[in-house]
């Protein structure tokens, strides 16, 4: 999957309301004081298979490549969701050779207390260069770009 097309929507979600058919739902999520709708499906990932319910604080993340209804408030189709704890970041992008993000907002440095692993939970055993990585952490430098050492990292593997 290419998800250098994907945005993300982070916020808290308010409520959860069945969707067009049982495998599927509509999460009312409030992201920067404003309400978007956020449509689960039985496809959409959902990092550690977390059940999703009021009040928790998530990033969704959707395809910019896929056509969006025009209505309001915004609705987007999740192809992946993951929980977020109170002050956690979370970051979808193309590392490179230096664990620099493709857009220029983070530099990885992997501790020996890093959890790397894949999307289905499994220990990474390689190294996390040149891969689209979902990165989570907490604090960071303001240097440009700014450098963490995540607590998790996801390796978004290719097939």
């Amino acid at each position: 999957m290419a998800y250098e097309t994907f945005e993300k929507v982070e916020g808290i979600i308010q409520t959860i309301n069945r969707g067009d058919d049982c495998c599927s739902m509509t999460l009312s999520v409030i992201s920067d004081s404003n309400i978007v709708n956020v449509v689960v499906s039985g496809d959409t990932t959902v990092i550690d298979n977390v059940r999703l319910r009021p009040g928790m604080r998530i990033a969704a993340f959707y395809d910019t490549n896929l056509p969006t209804p025009a209505v309001y408030p915004p609705q987007y189709r999740a192809e992946l969701i993951t929980s977020l704890r109170r002050g956690q970041q979370v970051l979808l992008d193309y590392f490179d050779d230096e664990l620099a993000s493709a857009d220029g907002s983070l530099k990885l440095n992997i501790g020996p207390m890093t959890n790397v692993m894949t999307l289905n939970g499994q220990q990474y055993t390689c190294s996390p260069e040149n891969t689209e990585l979902l990165v989570y952490y907490t604090a960071s430098t303001f240097s440009i770009p700014a450098q963490t050492t995540p607590q998790k990292v996801i390796v978004m593997c290719q097939y």
